[in-house]
C-alpha cells in the first residue's frame, strides 16, 4: 500500500501478560479515511491493541506507524494526531460537561477562546447543551459516552481510536453513537473502532478484522468477508410442538440439508443449494409441530465470524448481554 495514504500500519505487535498472549503477532493497516473495526470477543485483545496504539501499553515485540511517524520507541511521538475514546469513560465526575471537554481542549494546546467555541460547537452537535452545565456525574449512560467521543474530537484529530462505542448504552443512544461515526466518515478522520456486536460492524466499517485470541484470522470489506458464503442458502422455521429427537430425525431424512436448533422453537436449516420448504413442512406437522414461519435468510457477517473463527455467535451475543442493552 502506498505510505502516503496510510494512516496506520501494524507489524508483528505482541503483548503477554506472564503467561497470558494478549497479542499475537498481529499485523494490519488502516488507510486515510477508513473506518476500520476489529470485531471479536471479550478476551481478543482488542482493547491492548488500542492500548498499544495509543500509548498506554509497551509492546513486546512489533512496529507501528502513525501517519508515517515511528512509535514503537516514542509511544506519543504522533498523540497530536490522534484522539483516543476508552471503552470506559476517563472524564470528571465533579465537572461539568463544559467543563470537562474545555479542560481536554486546554490538554491538546487550545487557547481559551478556541477551546470555548469548540466546546459548545461540540455540545451542540452531540445533543447535550441542555447539559452543558450539568456535573458529568448525573449523565445518563448514553450522554456520558457521547461527552467521551466528543472529548476525544476536541482538537480535531486526523485519527480517532474508538473502543466499544456503542456498549452498555440505550437504543436510541446507540443509533445516535452510530450516526456520530459516520458523520466522523465523511470528514475524512480515520477511525479504527472495536467492537464485539457483528451488525455495528457491517454496518459501519469500511473493512473489518476477525480477531481471536490475540490474532487476526481475517480481514476484508463486507462485501469480500461475505463472499465464501454467498453460494449458501440458509433458512428459519418457526414451530411449535416439536418433539424431542426432531433435528437427529431430520438430519436423517434430509441428508443433504444440515439442521440446528436455534431455541425450542426455532430451527435453521443450511445448505449449498435451494431448499425446498414444502417436504420439511410436511415433515414437521406430521411430526406433531405445527409450523407458524418458514423464512429464507441471506448470508450474514454472523455465518462467516462463525466458520472462520470456529465461535458460535452466541459468544459474542452472551458478551453483549453481560455488557448491558441490545442495540
Amino acid at each position: 500500500m502506498n505510505e502516503s495514504t496510510t494512516a496506520i500500519e501494524v507489524k508483528g505487535l505482541k503483548k503477554s501478560f506472564g503467561a497470558v498472549h494478549a497479542v499475537a503477532d498481529i499485523s494490519f493497516t488502516v488507510e486515510q479515511g477508513e473506518v476500520f473495526g476489529l470485531l471479536g470477543p471479550n478476551g481478543a485483545g482488542k482493547t491492548t491493541t488500542i492500548n498499544m496504539l495509543t500509548g498506554l501499553a509497551r509492546p513486546d515485540a512489533g512496529t507501528f506507524r502513525i501517519k508515517g511517524i515511528d512509535c514503537t520507541a516514542n509511544l506519543r511521538a504522533a498523540q497530536h494526531l490522534v484522539g483516543v475514546v476508552p471503552d470506559e469513560s476517563n472524564l470528571y465526575a465533579e465537572l461539568t460537561g463544559f467543563e470537562n471537554l474545555c479542560f481536554c481542549a486546554a490538554l491538546y494546546g487550545l487557547r481559551k477562546p478556541e477551546r470555548v467555541a469548540r466546546a459548545r460547537e461540540l455540545l451542540e452537535t452531540f445533543g447535550l447543551s441542555d447539559a452543558a452545565d450539568r456535573k458529568f456525574a448525573g449523565y445518563s449512560k448514553g450522554m456520558k459516552r457521547k461527552l467521551t467521543i466528543a472529548a476525544g474530537i476536541i482538537h480535531k484529530p486526523d485519527i480517532l481510536f474508538l473502543d466499544e462505542p456503542t456498549t452498555g448504552v440505550d437504543v436510541g443512544s446507540a443509533r445516535q453513537l452510530r450516526q456520530i461515526v459516520m458523520n466522523l466518515k465523511k470528514t475524512r478522520t480515520t477511525v479504527l473502532l472495536t467492537t464485539h456486536y457483528i451488525e455495528e460492524a457491517e454496518r459501519l466499517c469500511d473493512r473489518i478484522a476477525f480477531i481471536v485470541e490475540g490474532r487476526i484470522v481475517h480481514t476484508g470489506t463486507v462485501e469480500e468477508l461475505l463472499q465464501p458464503v454467498q453460494a449458501c442458502h440458509s433458512m428459519r422455521i418457526q414451530c411449535s410442538g416439536m418433539p424431542p429427537g426432531i433435528v437427529a430425525a431430520l438430519r436423517e431424512t434430509f441428508a443433504d440439508l444440515d439442521f440446528s436448533l436455534l431455541e425450542p422453537e426455532l430451527l435453521r436449516v443450511d445448505s449449498g443449494a435451494p431448499v425446498r420448504v414444502g417436504p420439511l413442512v410436511r415433515f414437521l406437522e406430521d411430526a406433531g409441530g405445527e409450523v407458524a414461519e418458514a423464512r429464507r435468510l441471506r448470508p450474514s457477517l454472523e455465518d462467516v465470524f462463525v466458520r472462520v473463527t470456529g465461535l458460535e455467535a452466541k459468544v459474542l451475543r452472551g458478551e453483549k448481554e453481560k455488557k448491558g442493552g441490545r442495540q
